[in-house]
Formats: structure tokens, C-alpha cells, sequence
């Protein structure tokens, strides 16, 4: 199996790190604690659980975040180009479920 440059993947289908993408929408206070969060193994992506910080999400895919004493499963609308506001990170997914 050959790896692609980074200038070959298609840029029809955006990505960005799980890390990231966390952080960017507010369910972690920080880069770190958003990276922490994805390599320990609490997040699920697509109801497979997520080890690396750097796995690719995409718009669409639908991701459970455990967050105190609650669990968020959100789909991705839209991918974040930067840290902004809540309400326009709240604007990036769809809340699906939340509870305990």
C-alpha cells in the first residue's frame, strides 16, 4: 500500500483531526485535553472507537462524546476552518441524542 502526498487527497471530501475537530467545537477546553480524549479511547466516530488523535472526520460522520456525566452523539454538518464562538460551533453538527 503507497501513501498519498497531501496534495493528492481529493479536496471534494474536507477532513480534519478528531483532536481538532474536538477542540474547535467546544467539547474540550484545549488541544491537549481534546487529544486526550480521542487517544484514551472515549470517543466513538461512526460507532468505532477511536485510539489516535489524528483519525479523519468528515462532514456527516456521527460521533459520541462522553462529556461528565452526560454522552453527546452529534453529526457533523459541516467542518470548522477555526476555534469560534459557541453558537457558531453549535451550528457545525446536529445534536442526535443526549443522555446518560
Amino acid at each position: 500500500m503507497t501513501s498519498r502526498p497531501a496534495d493528492s487527497i481529493p479536496a471534494a471530501h474536507p477532513a480534519l483531526r478528531i483532536d481538532k475537530l474536538l477542540w474547535f467545537l467546544r467539547f474540550a477546553r484545549n488541544r491537549v485535553m481534546a487529544r486526550k480524549l480521542a487517544e484514551q479511547g472515549h470517543v466513538r466516530m461512526n460507532g468505532r472507537r477511536i485510539e489516535r488523535g489524528h483519525v479523519r472526520v468528515r462532514a456527516g460522520d456521527i460521533l459520541t462524546i462522553p462529556q461528565g456525566q452526560q454522552v453527546h452523539v452529534v453529526r457533523i454538518i459541516a467542518l470548522p476552518e477555526r476555534r469560534s464562538s459557541a453558537m457558531q460551533a453549535q451550528s457545525c453538527y446536529e445534536i442526535l441524542q443526549t443522555g446518560n
